[in-house]
């Protein structure tokens, strides 16, 4: 075998989040994006002793869980929903087989699996989505979309995207005819140049209302006229409400949506979700589930885990906006949220007083520092860390509390695995989890497990 090489196989394992392998000679084969069952071509792009990674060029046979045609158009072309030709039944199946191989790996003592829960909707579930400014390919006309599949640069040009509202699909194609109309040029990652970026939309699931925020750079900002866009937005034939038109301005070189300022062009930066009764106020850069029934049964499950609260005290750690936290208040005693991004944390300020919450209090700040800060000591910690997982400094000052019930949400189960080890280090014992899916149509899931300290180091 040599790099380069283009060889076939048959995908006989399958590892998360999407790894599939099969052995070449004396070597394992892993192809990223191929499935279980599918015989592939693929060329070989690193080699290692008894090891070798390929890039899926083609599937010469498909899976035996392939069994629907995919509902986008732009499958294939977009890195997006790679799971499009299996049945939501075997999707879910993959994602748990996936997620309870990982805890079992690393579970030191016999626990519960309690399956997983599949989202409520499978199409048009999500309530937020960053598009990118590019080209389709090099020097080609101007798109606004998703990044193509293995690709840094290349946008596929979305018309028709199947996990959002048709609302989103109108304001992309309206938003690109627009630039393409008043000839203004993306900005250019390598050389710094160019004004578009991004164009950000939520869309809550229960009000429908809109927020749409389109970031530019500050390089050629006077040829772009915000109050001409903003009159087309609102001429469109929208279901939902248009409740703001927001404008980012952001020089930084990071391929991010970061704000250096933003203005509101009309209506309000804020929209209106409601979950298990709640409601909450989501701004622009607030972090959300954007799956918002499906969060119903991710969080209904993280309360069911936490179990009785009465007179007790609780830390929800990496709070965002608060949500998990004004869940528990109702049947605590008090609540108290750390996060690290200032905004979530007002906004899940404004969220507890707007639904009548005053065992509530949010500290912005980051989880390793504010805890040397905080005279309460908890009784359960809820913990729903970044994708990274916890820091380990932070991870040890967490541990250093010593409650008797730990309830930790992960949307990156890798993560979660590293961090139970270390958990089971220090005498706490897997005692339930089960995973939920967030993200249907794509190879990304959530799971929820309970912690409990039986033995003690």
């Amino acid at each position: 075998m040599k790099k380069h090489e283009i060889i076939e196989g048959k995908i006989e394992e399958y590892e998360f989040p999407n790894k599939g392998s099969f052995v070449y000679g004396d070597r394992k084969v892993t192809v990223k994006g191929a499935l279980p069952g599918q015989t592939v071509r693929c060329l070989i792009t690193k080699l290692k002793k008894g090891k070798a990674e390929g890039r899926l060029a083609e599937v010469i046979e498909p899976s035996f869980l392939e069994n629907e045609k995919p509902s986008c158009s732009h499958f294939g072309a977009c890195g997006g929903c790679t799971y499009q030709t299996l049945s939501y039944e075997n999707q879910l199946a993959v994602k748990e087989r996936l997620v309870k191989r990982l805890i079992d790996d690393v579970a030191k003592d016999p626990y519960t699996w309690e399956g997983i829960l599949g989202s409520p909707v499978t199409k048009g579930y999500r309530n937020k989505m960053e598009f990118s400014f590019g080209d389709e390919y090099k020097d080609g006309p101007l798109a606004l979309g998703l990044h193509k599949k293995n690709s840094t640069y290349d946008i596929v040009q979305i018309r028709d995207c199947a996990i959002v509202s048709g609302d989103y699909n109108q304001i992309v194609a309206y938003t690109v005819d627009f630039c393409k109309k008043n000839n203004l040029p993306f900005y250019r990652k390598m050389q710094h140049t160019g004004l578009l970026r991004h164009l950000v939309i939520r869309q809550s699931y229960t009000t429908k209302e809109l927020l749409v925020n389109l970031v530019t750079t500050t390089y050629e900002s006077d040829r772009l006229d915000l109050a001409a866009y903003v009159e087309g937005l609102r001429a469109l034939p929208l279901s939902g409400q248009l409740a703001g038109v927001l404008h980012t301005e952001n020089d930084s070189m990071a391929d991010i949506v970061k704000s250096d300022k933003t203005t509101i062009l009309y209506g309000r930066d804020f929209i209106y979700e409601e979950i298990l009764g709640l409601r909450f106020k989501i701004s622009a850069f607030s972090f959300f589930q954007t799956n918002t029934r499906s969060a119903e049964r991710l969080y209904t499950k993280a309360r069911e885990y936490v179990g009785d609260t009465k007179d007790k005290v609780i830390f929800d750690l990496y709070s965002g906006t608060g949500t998990i936290s004004q869940i528990l208040s109702p049947v605590a005693k008090q609540v108290i949220g750390v996060e690290i991004v200032e905004e979530a944390v007002e906004a899940a300020r404004e969220n507890a007083e707007l639904n009548h919450l005053s065992n509530c209090r949010f500290i912005a700040g980051d989880v390793l520092k504010v805890l040397d800060d905080i005279t309460e000591k908890p009784d359960i910690i809820v913990l729903d860390p970044p994708r990274d997982g916890i820091h380990p400094k932070a991870l040890a000052k967490i541990l250093d509390y010593g409650v008797d019930e730990i309830v930790y949400i992960s949307c990156k189960p890798t993560s979660l695995v590293r961090d139970l080890a270390v958990f089971q280090e220090r005498g706490y014992v897997l005692k339930k989890a089960c995973a939920v899916d967030q993200f249907v149509g794509t190879v990304h899931v959530e799971c929820v497990v309970l912690m409990s300290r039986e033995t003690f180091p």
